[in-house]
This record gives C-alpha cells, structure tokens and sequence, in this order.
C-alpha cells in the first residue's frame, strides 16, 4: 500500500511593501501587530526599488535601504526582507512582485498584503488591481483609531480585508529625512523614531545629512564666471 502524500501545512503570509527612506518605528510597530493580529507565520520586507508612484524622487541607495530594514528587524521572529523590487529593474508595481512571489512559493498559501489608509482609498489607482484581490487579502492599518472604508469601487469587488489596530505614533520618514539634512544626529531619534541599529548605520554611512562643501579645482580668470558654494545643501531627497 502506497503511504499517502503528506500535505504541506497552510502558511500565512504577509507582505509590507515601502521604499523604507527610511524604515522607522512606526513601520516596525505596523508589522508586528500585523503579526499579531493576523497570525502571520511570516512576514517579508518588501524594499522597493523604484516605486511607480515616486518616480522623479531620489530614494537613498536602494542597499542602503535594505541594510536599514535589515537592522529595524533584528531579532524578530518570523520578519524578514524581501529584495524582489530591487533586484528588477524598471517601475516596481505590487501585482508583479504578488504574482512572482506565489509562484516562486507554491501554491496553498494564505497571502495578506499591509497598506495604510491612504494606499487603500486610492487602491483603484494601481496596476491591475482587481486581479491582485483574488490574489492577497488587504491589511488595513487604521490611522488615529479612525475604521478605514473601502471607497466605492473597492468596495464594489467582493474581497477579504481585514483593519489592523495599532496605537498612533508620530514618526515620519519625511520629517526624519528633514531634520537629518538640517544637521540632526540620527541617534537624537532613537530609540523613539528610529531603531538603535538604524540610527548607527544611518550615521556611519553618511545618509540624509548635509552634502559637504567640495574644494573647487578651477583657475581664476575674467572668463570662469561665478564658483556657487554647495556647502550646507541637503540632499536631494523630499
């Protein structure tokens, strides 16, 4: 008698997808109660490469990137970072990274993908969304303690969702990124805003601060017109 074929076990996945610029409390906050309150088994960073809806904006390196995700969740069982997005080159759009991860995974599992409220009142805008509802449940943080509502067109394709409860916290990638290019040490925002680790790599590798004055190799002459100063310019990074 042929024994029977053993039945891989139901795994649920999570996917938080961000350009992560850079990763931050609230981000880690959001992924465990996401853990939590969906009993993931498993939770990957999805670092984007170039997001379709930030095109035109200078992301820090996107290794730089990873390695900040890396150090946000050390030590935290079950979370870890997805590269996908990066290593593809081109516009990183959430169906593709979907469909490519389930392949690459099998199939039986159960996929849930994190957004907060406002990727989820513009979700009619993204690529192919209606066939990305038959692929993932949406995890909807909710913001202020405010229950997020599908609008109208969402709501209008039957899907699963579920609201993700978690406490405000005030961190801000666009506010760390200014206060960095001000002349803020990284570490002033830790542990609060950023991960001790994230602090330190932030630091160490020089990012969002002030660009340093370079030395101007040019010969004076009546001719070479003005030398502008970059001294004090931040980076181009809103």
């Amino acid at each position: 008698m042929t024994a029977p074929a053993s039945v891989r076990p139901v795994r649920r996945i999570g996917l938080f997808g961000g350009s992560f610029d850079p990763v931050h409390q609230g981000h880690r906050a959001l992924a465990d109660a996401a853990m939590a309150q969906l009993g993931l088994d498993e939770l990957r960073w999805v670092v984007a490469g170039q997001p379709w809806q930030k095109q035109g904006r200078l992301l820090a390196p996107a290794a730089d990137r990873l390695a900040m995700v890396e150090a946000a969740i050390a030590g935290a069982p079950g979370q870890r970072v997805e590269r996908i997005e990066v290593d593809r080159a081109g516009p990183s759009y959430t169906i593709d990274t979907v469909t490519a991860l389930q392949a690459a995974a099998g199939s039986g599992d159960d996929w849930w993908l994190l957004i907060g409220q406002d990727q989820h009142a513009n979700f009619c805008s993204w690529r192919d969304w209606p066939a990305l509802l038959g692929r993932v449940g949406l995890a909807v943080a909710a913001r202020d303690g405010i229950a997020p509502q599908p609008p109208a067109g969402l709501a209008a394709v039957p899907h699963r969702w579920q609201v993700l409860h978690m406490p405000a916290h005030p961190a801000s990638a666009t506010t760390i990124r200014r206060r960095l290019a001000g002349g803020e040490a990284a570490t002033h925002l830790a542990p609060d805003w950023l991960a001790p680790g994230v602090a330190d790599l932030i630091e160490r590798r020089g990012l969002y601060h002030p660009v340093p004055a370079q030395p101007v190799d040019r010969p004076a002459s009546p001719d070479a017109g003005p030398i502008s100063a970059s001294n004090g310019v931040p980076q181009q990074r809103p």
